[in-house]
């Protein structure tokens, strides 16, 4: 694949942040630079770049001409552990027709998924809160969709995260305490967001570092 997508001059290259939610990956890539515009099949009112309501495959299909690099995070149901074994099939698996809509596109491109999906991506790498200095782990998994190595720093666990994977920790009784949304906003370096959008949120910081590589790629 050819790295030769952008003139050197060209400020903003234009990103579609895919299955978008609320905005943590798409933060993430504006932080590195790129033009953001997010599409989800849910109304995302906190998403804090242009947002399109409509159903994300279909909108890459029609419209991926307009677009330099893309970002997915198809839906993790049917890999997370929150969702029962008994119901994970009654999820689509959404990595695989992803995967094909962005490959056809021949531009560069990441998927990410909880690590339960990791045997649905190909050759990824995992990124961890701490690498980057956040009081979380949520450990998320990349499929990297262009010729780049990236390293990945080392994880850090070598203290309590405030955040793992939703919004509450279990206290030493055996009780569990809800964090408050002031805690989980500055785990993740995340200001907007409201609980349940915290809930499933990715940390800008991963996206910010894969889309450093991506818009050197680029250009």
């Amino acid at each position: 694949m050819a790295g030769a997508f952008l003139p050197s001059t060209m400020a903003k290259p234009k990103l579609l942040d895919l299955f978008c939610c609320a905005g943590g990956a798409g933060m993430g890539f504006h932080r590195a630079g790129f033009e953001v515009v997010g599409i989800d099949r849910s109304p995302q009112p906190r998403y804090p770049f242009r947002f399109i309501q409509a159903d994300a495959l279909q909108y890459l299909a029609d419209n991926w001409k307009n677009f330099n690099a893309f970002h997915a995070s198809p839906p993790c149901q049917r890999y997370s552990v929150l969702t029962p074994t008994e119901h994970q099939d009654k999820h689509p698996d959404l990595i695989g027709p992803t995967r094909d809509l962005l490959l056809a596109t021949g531009k560069p491109y990441d998927i990410e998924n909880v690590p339960g999906a990791r045997h649905e991506l190909h050759n990824p790498i995992m990124l961890c809160g701490s690498m980057f200095g956040l009081k979380t782990h949520r450990h998320r998994f990349f499929e990297i969709g262009f010729d780049v190595l990236i390293m990945t720093p080392a994880c850090k666990h070598d203290f309590i995260p405030t955040v793992v994977s939703g919004t509450t920790k279990r206290l030493e009784n055996g009780k569990r305490r809800e964090h408050t949304v002031a805690e989980c906003r500055a785990a993740m370096d995340i200001d907007w967001m409201i609980r349940k959008e915290l809930d499933q949120a990715i940390p800008p910081a991963y996206t910010e570092y894969i889309g450093n590589h991506m818009i050197e790629y680029l250009r």
